[in-house]
């Protein structure tokens, strides 16, 4: 079993990799492996609506950063974890650009993994982030795991996640009960619900 985290901060070692790293290592605790992808400081390509996603099978650009990801899912994952610091009330815009391009491309091998989404702040806009990053998971399937509280902690310089207590707690609840719904589920081995054909309601007459 392996979750994949994906810290959408610039900064490799920063507050959010910290709060990542502490549901990585409940989830370590729990015999599930892990893997924390950085998008790091470099510009991160968007979605342009090409389609040809869907008949390559992959987003047509074919930078690093949707590769590792791309492996990380192809070669099997059981859970998704996505992190970003708040940028004015919302996520980093180059984490939602690679967002856009995985959940788009990989949504079959995505669906019904269990996910979570984790922000970290200084002062404000970490539940309207949240929500933001929820939505990804609303779409295709994902069951969301909770925690004792939203999935925020405070802090502004290196390191200061740490000493937001609650926070930290909250990653650790995280950890633990996403671990113990992907056991639960055993989605590798018990599929999912069967599913309809989509239907696609247009409100153009």
């Amino acid at each position: 079993m392996k979750v994949l985290l994906i810290n959408g901060s610039p900064r490799l070692q920063g507050n959010t990799f910290q709060a990542l790293g502490e549901v990585a290592k409940v989830l370590n605790e729990e015999g599930i492996e892990t893997e924390i992808i950085s998008i790091g400081p470099k510009a991160v390509q968007g979605c342009i609506a090409c389609g040809m996603c869907g008949r390559e099978g992959r987003c047509t650009f074919h930078d690093d950063l949707y590769g590792k990801v791309l492996t990380a899912v192809r070669e099997g994952i059981d859970g998704l974890v996505v992190g970003s610091p708040v940028y004015y009330g919302g996520p980093n815009g180059s984490l939602c650009a690679l967002l856009d391009r995985v959940f788009y491309s990989l949504g079959c091998e995505l669906s019904y993994k269990p996910a979570a989404s984790v922000v970290v702040c200084r002062r404000g806009g970490a539940s309207a982030a949240f929500d933001r990053l929820n939505k990804y998971f609303g779409i295709l399937n994902m069951p969301v795991v909770s925690s004792q509280y939203w999935n925020m902690v405070y802090g502004q310089t290196p390191g200061q996640v740490k000493a937001d207590e609650e926070g930290m707690q909250t990653m650790r609840t995280l950890g633990r009960n996403m671990a113990w719904m992907i056991k639960k589920l055993n989605v590798s081995e018990d599929g999912h619900p069967q599913t309809e054909q989509p239907v696609r309601t247009s409100f153009i007459r």
